[in-house]
């Protein structure tokens, strides 16, 4: 997003300017259930409470194992539902979308891209889960 002139925020619940936050890397490694390790600390470079939403554009969720995590957060889904409502771009990778399919209406009778273990999740919220393996690619 920065390469095409976007500015960037990075905030993570609790978090504030200054925090790191923990990555991971998964992978199958030859077996049938994914390998987590740890990657790179990710730099917070906007503190979560000082987020005013109606000062940005699109919202995106990352995928991983984080999503899993705040797609409980009530000020998380907050979040998703004022881009929803107010029909900014919500773009989403891999498992970002269980945060999506947290808020009713904002995947309804919609398509998105995510990996077939989030197919139950996607169409149970009404939406249409392209399956995107990065796997077979």
């Amino acid at each position: 997003m920065e390469a095409v002139g976007h500015t960037v925020y990075i905030v993570c619940p609790d978090k504030k300017a200054g925090d790191k936050i923990q990555t991971s890397l998964r992978d199958l490694e030859g077996h049938q259930a994914f390998i987590e390790r740890f990657s790179y600390l990710a730099d917070i470079n906007k503190t979560f409470s000082k987020v005013y939403l109606d000062e940005y554009c699109a919202v995106y969720c990352a995928g991983g194992r984080g999503p899993e995590h705040i797609r409980t957060d009530k000020r998380v889904q907050a979040m998703v539902r004022h881009f929803h409502e107010t029909q900014k771009p919500i773009v989403t990778i891999c498992h970002g979308v269980q945060i999506r399919v947290t808020v009713d209406g904002v995947i309804r009778s919609k398509k998105v891209a995510a990996p077939g273990a989030c197919e139950p999740e996607v169409t149970l919220a009404g939406g249409t889960c392209i399956d995107v393996n990065p796997t077979e690619a």
